[in-house]
């Protein structure tokens, strides 16, 4: 039922019950990253920003892992499982390149809290102190404040657990400590 349904909203063919990217005369990268355009948007601003994050600009790095770990099944999403897999294995850094030389869409964020929130500075090692992230931790500055809370939240319970430092992280924070930090991030 769900792989019809992927089919339907998306033109997946679907063949022994995996929904694969059709073949295409057009066989770019260019080509196959515009199935991602349904949910992370055509310019960068996602679909459901609450629930979607902004691929573009984010670390190349970053987005290999996910796409790999959605592939493998460390990261649990159905959509992104089924596009990862039927994805060639050499295209996922292609993919995560594509998206990581496109320009962070510029958004209009709420005003940052005078002060950062307790806790936040252990997040600074690794997505850098203004949080545009680095190798090989993601962006953080601009996700919504959704999006993050969610992910914390998901790490904290281990609902979520492809990265062996964030579980422990965000168990050491309270939910308010939490909320406060995805505010300040998504106002940057």
């Amino acid at each position: 039922m769900f792989a019809r349904l992927l089919a339907t909203i998306f033109g997946i063919a679907i063949g022994f019950g995996v929904a694969a990217i059709p073949t295409r005369a057009d066989d770019t990268i260019e080509a196959k990253v515009q199935l991602c355009a349904g949910c992370h948007g055509q310019n960068g601003v996602p679909s459901d920003a609450k629930t979607t994050p902004i691929i573009w600009g984010q670390q190349q790095s970053y987005l290999v892992k996910q796409l790999h770990d959605y592939r493998s099944g460390d990261r649990e999403n159905p959509v992104m499982a089924t596009i990862a897999r039927g994805l060639a294995q050499d295209d996922l850094r292609k993919v995560a390149a594509y998206f990581a030389a496109k320009s962070w869409p510029a958004q209009s964020a709420a005003a940052a809290p005078a002060a950062p929130p307790k806790g936040i500075a252990q997040c600074k090692p690794c997505h850098q102190p203004n949080f545009e992230g680095g190798m090989p931790a993601p962006r953080l500055a601009g996700l919504s404040h959704e999006y993050l809370s969610e992910a914390m939240r998901a790490f904290a319970t281990g609902v979520r657990s492809n990265n062996g430092d964030m579980p422990k992280l965000m168990q050491a924070l309270t939910d308010n400590e939490r909320d406060a930090i995805a505010r300040y991030l998504s106002a940057m």
